[in-house]
Protein backbone atom coordinates (compact mmCIF):
# COMPACT_ATOMS: atom_id res chain seq x y z
CA UNK A 1 0.00 0.00 0.00
CA UNK A 2 1.51 3.40 -0.92
CA UNK A 3 2.25 6.10 1.63
CA UNK A 4 -0.27 8.94 1.54
CA UNK A 5 1.32 11.40 3.96
CA UNK A 6 4.80 12.87 3.98
CA UNK A 7 6.84 13.56 7.10
CA UNK A 8 5.48 17.11 7.41
CA UNK A 9 1.88 15.88 7.12
CA UNK A 10 1.41 17.18 3.57
CA UNK A 11 -0.94 15.14 1.44
CA UNK A 12 0.75 13.41 -1.44
CA UNK A 13 -2.52 12.50 -3.18
CA UNK A 14 -1.51 8.87 -3.50
CA UNK A 15 1.77 9.64 -5.25
CA UNK A 16 4.44 7.07 -4.42
CA UNK A 17 7.14 8.18 -2.02
CA UNK A 18 10.65 7.64 -3.30
CA UNK A 19 12.33 5.27 -0.86
CA UNK A 20 15.98 4.31 -1.10
CA UNK A 21 16.46 0.74 -2.32
CA UNK A 22 16.48 -1.59 0.66
CA UNK A 23 19.75 -3.15 -0.45
CA UNK A 24 21.60 0.15 0.05
CA UNK A 25 20.16 0.94 3.48
CA UNK A 26 20.83 -0.94 6.71
CA UNK A 27 17.71 -2.81 7.94
CA UNK A 28 17.41 -0.68 11.10
CA UNK A 29 17.75 2.54 9.13
CA UNK A 30 15.19 1.30 6.58
CA UNK A 31 12.70 0.67 9.41
CA UNK A 32 13.34 4.18 10.81
CA UNK A 33 12.74 5.76 7.39
CA UNK A 34 9.54 3.77 6.87
CA UNK A 35 8.37 4.60 10.40
CA UNK A 36 8.97 8.32 9.92
CA UNK A 37 7.12 8.39 6.62
CA UNK A 38 4.17 6.37 7.86
CA UNK A 39 3.19 8.27 11.00
CA UNK A 40 -0.54 8.15 10.31
CA UNK A 41 -2.09 5.48 12.57
CA UNK A 42 -5.55 4.29 13.52
CA UNK A 43 -6.60 4.82 17.13
CA UNK A 44 -7.34 1.09 17.18
CA UNK A 45 -3.64 0.41 16.66
CA UNK A 46 -2.47 2.86 19.32
CA UNK A 47 -4.81 1.48 21.98
CA UNK A 48 -2.67 -0.69 24.23
CA UNK A 49 0.58 1.20 23.55
CA UNK A 50 2.63 1.52 26.72
CA UNK A 51 3.23 4.91 28.34
CA UNK A 52 6.79 5.80 29.31
CA UNK A 53 7.39 8.75 31.60
CA UNK A 54 10.77 10.37 32.12
CA UNK A 55 11.47 7.96 34.99
CA UNK A 56 9.85 4.70 33.94
CA UNK A 57 6.82 2.85 32.60
CA UNK A 58 3.39 3.87 33.75
CA UNK A 59 0.51 2.09 32.05
CA UNK A 60 -1.08 1.94 28.64
CA UNK A 61 -3.35 3.84 26.28
CA UNK A 62 -6.87 2.60 26.88
CA UNK A 63 -8.97 4.84 24.64
CA UNK A 64 -9.32 8.30 23.15
CA UNK A 65 -11.64 11.23 23.77
CA UNK A 66 -12.65 13.01 20.56
CA UNK A 67 -13.89 16.61 20.39
CA UNK A 68 -17.31 16.30 18.77
CA UNK A 69 -17.07 19.85 17.35
CA UNK A 70 -13.67 19.64 15.64
CA UNK A 71 -13.25 15.84 15.37
CA UNK A 72 -9.76 16.17 16.85
CA UNK A 73 -8.31 13.82 19.44
CA UNK A 74 -8.51 15.87 22.62
CA UNK A 75 -7.15 13.34 25.16
CA UNK A 76 -5.81 9.81 25.52
CA UNK A 77 -7.20 7.85 28.46
CA UNK A 78 -4.27 6.26 30.29
CA UNK A 79 -4.86 3.23 32.48
CA UNK A 80 -2.21 3.25 35.21
CA UNK A 81 -2.80 -0.36 36.24
CA UNK A 82 0.98 -0.82 36.39
CA UNK A 83 0.67 1.18 39.62
CA UNK A 84 -1.45 0.17 42.58
CA UNK A 85 -4.15 1.30 42.91
CA UNK A 86 -4.96 1.62 39.21
CA UNK A 87 -6.38 4.93 38.02
CA UNK A 88 -7.44 6.42 34.73
CA UNK A 89 -5.94 9.78 33.80
CA UNK A 90 -5.94 11.97 30.71
CA UNK A 91 -2.99 13.04 28.58
CA UNK A 92 -3.38 15.41 25.63
CA UNK A 93 -1.59 14.49 22.38
CA UNK A 94 0.29 17.79 22.61
CA UNK A 95 1.96 16.59 25.81
CA UNK A 96 3.57 13.60 24.06
CA UNK A 97 7.27 13.96 23.30
CA UNK A 98 7.53 11.03 20.86
CA UNK A 99 5.98 7.76 19.76
CA UNK A 100 7.91 4.62 18.90
CA UNK A 101 5.63 2.83 16.46
CA UNK A 102 7.85 -0.24 16.25
CA UNK A 103 8.01 -0.60 20.06
CA UNK A 104 4.34 0.38 20.66
CA UNK A 105 5.51 3.02 23.14
CA UNK A 106 4.33 6.58 23.85
CA UNK A 107 6.91 8.84 25.53
CA UNK A 108 5.80 11.80 27.66
CA UNK A 109 8.01 14.44 29.26
CA UNK A 110 6.39 13.93 32.66
CA UNK A 111 7.39 11.82 35.63
CA UNK A 112 5.32 8.78 36.49
CA UNK A 113 4.47 10.30 39.86
CA UNK A 114 3.23 13.51 38.19
CA UNK A 115 0.93 11.54 35.90
CA UNK A 116 -0.17 9.18 38.68
CA UNK A 117 -1.14 12.14 40.89
CA UNK A 118 -2.99 14.01 38.15
CA UNK A 119 -6.75 14.56 38.33
CA UNK A 120 -8.48 11.22 37.96
CA UNK A 121 -10.69 10.61 34.94
CA UNK A 122 -14.07 9.03 35.54
CA UNK A 123 -15.53 7.57 32.32
CA UNK A 124 -19.06 7.99 33.74
CA UNK A 125 -18.62 11.76 34.17
CA UNK A 126 -18.49 13.96 31.08
CA UNK A 127 -15.32 16.00 30.64
CA UNK A 128 -16.43 19.61 31.07
CA UNK A 129 -14.56 22.91 30.93
CA UNK A 130 -14.09 22.94 34.74
CA UNK A 131 -12.35 19.55 34.65
CA UNK A 132 -10.20 20.66 31.70
CA UNK A 133 -9.19 23.87 33.52
CA UNK A 134 -8.20 21.82 36.56
CA UNK A 135 -6.25 19.35 34.38
CA UNK A 136 -4.40 22.08 32.45
CA UNK A 137 -3.62 23.97 35.68
CA UNK A 138 -2.26 20.77 37.24
CA UNK A 139 0.10 20.11 34.32
CA UNK A 140 0.83 23.84 33.93
CA UNK A 141 0.14 23.80 30.21
CA UNK A 142 -1.57 26.31 27.94
CA UNK A 143 -5.30 25.91 27.55
CA UNK A 144 -6.09 24.92 23.96
CA UNK A 145 -9.39 26.83 23.96
CA UNK A 146 -7.57 30.14 24.60
CA UNK A 147 -5.11 29.86 21.73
Amino acid sequence: MPYYWGPAGAALAGAPVAMPPSSTVAPNKQREVEEELSSLRSVDEVQGYYIKGTDGDLGHVEEFLIDDQTWSIRYMVIDTKNWLPARKVLIAPEWISSVSWSDALVHVDLTCERIKSSPEYDPLTPVNRGYEEHLHDYYRVERYWLS
